[in-house]
């Protein structure tokens, strides 16, 4: 991710007109002048009578800050207003990701050049689903990279697949895995790969704590408070469906749900942290020396 042109910035030099004045909108990507903090708009509120906004690094991580002067928007100084009225609201803008100049992960968009002829490093997930929403939010990046992005469709096999990769210094794996919490079958498999022969230093799993990775977009994307409560023994993905009203009797049923679901994301300030900072590091490893 190309973050170099981000750093704090000498504003002491007398500006000729006052920095214009810009009402926060929700995936804005800013940068608070005297901490050098940068990162995407997550949600504005008012705490003791002033608006204060949240801004959430690349890496996760999340900073408050009082609206007012001292942001840089695309390099410029402004003035954070609150927020526009909701039929101006939500409008693309140059310093949104996704926006002009911006990948859907908030990069910083290569332009007039081919996609690289894939690396033998390469990033597997758990399934379909995880390797559409990667794609869909990381894509441009990794074209650039030239990585691949290539579904498992389960981990319990992992062993076996990594030692069928080969992995080595010119060959790395990024593994991201559902539910990869602490004395969980996922992260039982996950430690015994790690003590197999060649992965020290050349594979990295890592992994998000939601149940599927449809959890991983946040409810208010979606409109609604939080995701529905499952049953347990029921059906992960036709129980959340069935809660939404929507069709979930067959495989057809749950593939169109998705596509509905993968539908409303359309950058990175859309996704939870836990995945963001997971897949960020996942693609760090992979393309840092």
């Amino acid at each position: 991710m190309d973050y170099q042109n981000w750093g704090p910035r000498d504003l002491a030099a007398p500006a000729r007109t006052a920095p214009p004045e810009v009402p926060v909108e929700r995936g804005m990507v800013l940068e608070d002048v005297q901490s050098g903090w940068v990162g995407a708009v997550t949600r504005v509120e008012k705490s003791g009578g002033m608006h204060v906004v949240a801004l959430e690094d690349r890496r996760g991580k999340s900073r408050s800050f009082k609206l007012g002067f001292g942001f840089l928007l695309d390099g410029r100084p402004i003035r954070l207003m609150p927020p526009a009225p909701r039929a101006a609201a939500g409008r693309p803008g140059a310093g949104q990701p996704g926006g002009p100049g911006r990948t859907a992960s908030g990069s910083v968009r290569v332009t007039g050049q081919r996609a690289q002829v894939a690396k033998a490093s390469r990033i597997w997930v758990e399934g379909k689903h995880d390797a559409e929403l990667v794609e869909k939010v990381w894509g441009d990046d990794l074209r650039v990279e030239g990585i691949v992005v290539e579904p498992l469709h389960g981990i319990d096999d992992l062993a076996a697949a990594v030692s069928e990769f080969r992995p080595g210094p010119e060959r790395r794996l990024g593994v991201l895995v559902d539910h990869l919490v602490p004395d969980s079958k996922e992260s039982r498999i996950a430690e015994a790969v790690m003590r197999s022969p060649g992965a020290a230093g050349n594979v990295l799993i890592v992994g998000h704590p939601y149940v599927d990775v449809w959890q991983a977009i946040r409810p208010s994307v979606l409109g609604i408070d939080r995701w529905p409560v499952v049953p347990r023994g029921q059906d992960w993905k036709t129980g959340i469906l069935a809660a939404f009203g929507w069709p979930h009797e067959t495989k057809e049923d749950i593939g169109l749900g998705w596509q509905k679901l993968l539908g409303a994301v359309r950058t990175y300030a859309d996704l939870e942290a836990s995945l963001l900072g997971r897949v960020e590091e996942v693609i760090d490893f992979l393309t840092v020396p």
